[in-house]
């Protein structure tokens, strides 16, 4: 596996070891993973520059930003 292919695996698994240990079940990883298919999919359709959008409030049991 080249370099270009191991950071973005080891991101998500980090991503989801994450998750679960913050007590997301299954089906709730599902649900962020088509979140963020979905935005990146509007970004490719509307060829504009990303945009970062507001983090929700309700960001699940457990969950400790990092600053």
């Amino acid at each position: 596996m080249s370099t270009d292919q191991k950071g973005p695996r080891i991101l998500a698994r980090t991503f989801y070891a994450q998750l679960r240990a913050s007590g997301y079940t299954p089906q709730q990883v599902i649900g962020i993973a088509t979140e963020l298919l979905d935005m990146v999919t509007e970004d490719i359709k509307s060829g504009a520059k990303p945009e970062v959008p507001p983090v929700a409030s309700e960001a699940g049991p457990g969950f400790q930003p990092r600053v």
